[in-house]
């Protein structure tokens, strides 16, 4: 079965929260593009709603939005996702993945779009550690 995390932005704060997406959750995001828009709640965010904004398989290859399949291809880029040019002009032949989820993916990048009743910080508040006896 597939299995995801997703960096969640939270535009108002500017954190990123890390989801863990396993089983049915995770397979509800399979066949899903990059600017899809998807309801939070199946991960634990009841209320809250998301875009997916990219994401990079297990290798860290890079999603590209505007690429129509599913698969990785190797493409001529001269700037965006996945390259970053050193001279002016430069250009380079890199892997980049489609803009369909698949299994292969292992990080999807999202964007908070709608907010539910409660803060992102009540859902991933960390616990309290207990103090150390001397």
């Amino acid at each position: 079965m597939a299995e995801f995390k997703i960096v969640l932005s939270d535009q108002k704060t500017g954190r990123a929260y890390k989801v863990d997406v396993t089983g049915g959750a995770a397979g509800a995001l399979i066949g899903r593009k990059i600017g899809d828009e998807i309801d939070a709640g199946s991960f634990g965010l009841p209320g809250y709603r998301m875009q997916i904004t990219g994401g990079s398989d297990r290798n860290g290859t890079p999603a590209k939005r505007n690429l129509p399949m599913s698969g990785r291809r190797r493409l001529l880029l001269s700037s965006g996702a996945g390259f970053k040019p050193v001279m002016e002009g430069q250009r380079k032949r890199k892997a980049v993945r489609g803009n369909e989820i698949t299994a292969d993916f292992v990080q999807i990048n999202a964007r908070v779009t709608e907010y539910g009743d409660k803060a992102l910080d009540e859902y991933f508040a960390k616990p309290v550690a207990e103090e150390k006896k001397a």
